[in-house]
């Protein structure tokens, strides 16, 4: 299991950055992490985004794309 810690405990508060300025930046990243869920939906959820990404047509585009200028595949 990977460890879940609190990844959003040591972002600075009152920082002057632009990018944490407004209510809602912190709360984003939290639920973007999905700190509420347990293993068990995480697991889930994950399984479900690779599968999805995986089934996308553009992720085969942006693959292809890569695989044309960079040689990654």
């Amino acid at each position: 299991p990977v460890p879940r810690g609190k990844p959003c405990s040591s972002l600075p508060a009152g920082s002057q950055l632009p990018c944490f300025h407004g209510s809602s930046t912190i709360r984003n990243l939290k639920e973007r992490f999905h700190m509420n869920m347990t293993e068990e939906q995480l697991q889930l959820l994950i399984e479900q985004m690779v599968d999805g990404s995986m089934r996308s047509i553009t992720t085969k585009l942006y693959d292809g794309f890569q695989y044309l200028t960079n040689g990654i595949m």
